[in-house]
C-alpha cells in the first residue's frame, strides 16, 4: 500500500481506547469548536501519475503546484484550476525526503524534512524560483533531537516554521530566527524550539488508520496576507487566527477551529488560494490520483480581533473529556503491538 502507513499488524482483535492524560508545559488542549455547515467540495482531479502520492501543495494567481512523496519528489508539477499539467519543474536538488510545499514571494520551498526512523543529521528547505525552477539546498538542524515531520509554515516575515509528526502526545513547533531568504546555501542551519500543540483525536472518517490519524500533522500553510494560519490531520483541518502575522503565535498562543475534511484516503497537503479559500490533497490508495477539495471563503470563517465582518458559523465544541488525551490501540487484554512500515526509496 503506497503511502505513509505501508502496514499495520496488530496481535488479537485490536479496538481504540482513550484516556485521559494530563496535558504537558506547553501543549495546546484539543478542545476546540468545530464548524459544522462547512462546505467541502472536489475542485478537480489530477491525472499525472507522479501526483499519486502528492504530499504537498500551493497555490498562486490561478496555479497550483504539486510535488510527490519520496521516491515520486524530484519533479514540481504546475497545474491549472481543473488540474491539468501546465508545467514541470525540476528539484535542483536530490532530495531525500520532501513532506510539503510553501510559496513565499515568488519563490517555492520544499521541507526535505521527513525522517520515519528519526535519525537524520540534518533536514532541509529546497528553494526553487516559482517560474525558472532554479534554486539551492538550505539545511537546518534541531535544538534537540531528530524529529519525523510533514508541516512547513512560512509565514509574511519570512520565518520558517515546521511542525513535527506525533502520534501520541505533543507536536513540537520549530522555528528558525533567520527568515528563509537569508538562509546560508548548504547551511545548516539552527533551529529552537518554540512550544508544542495537540490536535485530536476526532470521530471524523478517512485516513489510512481510523482515530489514530486524525492526531497527525501532515501539511501546514498560511494565507497570503499572512493573518490565518493552517494546519492538517489525515482527517481535520485547524485554521488559526495570526493577525500580526506571528506563526508561532498563533500555533502556542491561540485556538483553532476545527474543519472537518472526511473521507480522503491520506490527506496530506493544504494550501490556501490568493481569493482565501482552503485547497485540501490527499495521497492515493489507488492507481490514480485523489481529487483535491476546496473549501471556499476559509480564512472568512476565522475570527480576526480587526475584522469587522466575519461570517457567522455553526460551532460544535468537543466535549471536555477529550482535553488532552492519547489515543492508545489495545489489542485484547494483552495488549497490542504496532508495526508501521513505510515505503522506502530504493
Amino acid at each position: 500500500m503506497p503511502g505513509v502507513w505501508g502496514r499495520v499488524a496488530a496481535a488479537g482483535v485490536v479496538v481504540g481506547a482513550v484516556f485521559v492524560v494530563a496535558a504537558p508545559a506547553g501543549a495546546q488542549e484539543t478542545s476546540v469548536p468545530e464548524v459544522t455547515d462547512v462546505e467541502v467540495e472536489t475542485l478537480c482531479t489530477p491525472t499525472e501519475p507522479g501526483l499519486v502520492e502528492l504530499s504537498g501543495l500551493a497555490a498562486d494567481d490561478g496555479r497550483m503546484y504539486a510535488i510527490g512523496d519520496s521516491g515520486a519528489d524530484q519533479t514540481v508539477w504546475v497545474l491549472g484550476e481543473n488540474c491539468a499539467v501546465t508545467g514541470t519543474l525540476d528539484v535542483p536538488v536530490d532530495s531525500y525526503d520532501v513532506e510539503d510545499l510553501a510559496l513565499h514571494d515568488g519563490t517555492l520551498w520544499l521541507s526535505d524534512t521527513g525522517d520515519n526512523d528519526r535519525r537524520r543529521e540534518t533536514i532541509a528547505l529546497t528553494s526553487m524560483d516559482a517560474t525558472s525552477g532554479e534554486g539551492g539546498l538550505h539545511r537546518l538542524t534541531y535544538p534537540d533531537t531528530a524529529q519525523d515531520a510533514e508541516a512547513l509554515l512560512v509565514g509574511v516575515d519570512g520565518r520558517p516554521v515546521i511542525v513535527t509528526k506525533t502520534l501520541l502526545g505533543e507536536s513540537g513547533v520549530y522555528v528558525s530566527d533567520v527568515p528563509v531568504t537569508d538562509l546560508p546555501s548548504p547551511g545548516p542551519s539552527p533551529l529552537r524550539r518554540a512550544g508544542a500543540i495537540r490536535v485530536g483525536p476526532t470521530d471524523t472518517p478517512g485516513g489510512p488508520v481510523p482515530s489514530a490519524g486524525s492526531t497527525l500533522v501532515t501539511g501546514g500553510a498560511v494565507s497570503v496576507d499572512g493573518r490565518v494560519v493552517a494546519l492538517r490531520t489525515y482527517t481535520d483541518a485547524y485554521l488559526y487566527a495570526a493577525p500580526d502575522g506571528d506563526v508561532v503565535a498563533a500555533l502556542t498562543g491561540s485556538t483553532p477551529i476545527r474543519i472537518p475534511l472526511p473521507n480522503e484516503p491520506q490527506g496530506e497537503a493544504i494550501a490556501f488560494t490568493g481569493a482565501g479559500d482552503l485547497l485540501s490533497a490527499s495521497e492515493s490508495t489507488a492507481a490514480a490520483p485523489a481529487p483535491i477539495r476546496i473549501v471556499r471563503g476559509a480564512t472568512d470563517l476565522v475570527s480576526l480581533p480587526d475584522s469587522s465582518d466575519n461570517v457567522s458559523v455553526a460551532i460544535q465544541v468537543e466535549p471536555a473529556a477529550v482535553v488532552a488525551v492519547g489515543v492508545v490501540l489495545v489489542a485484547g487484554a494483552a495488549g497490542a503491538t504496532w508495526w508501521i512500515v513505510r515505503r522506502r526509496r530504493s
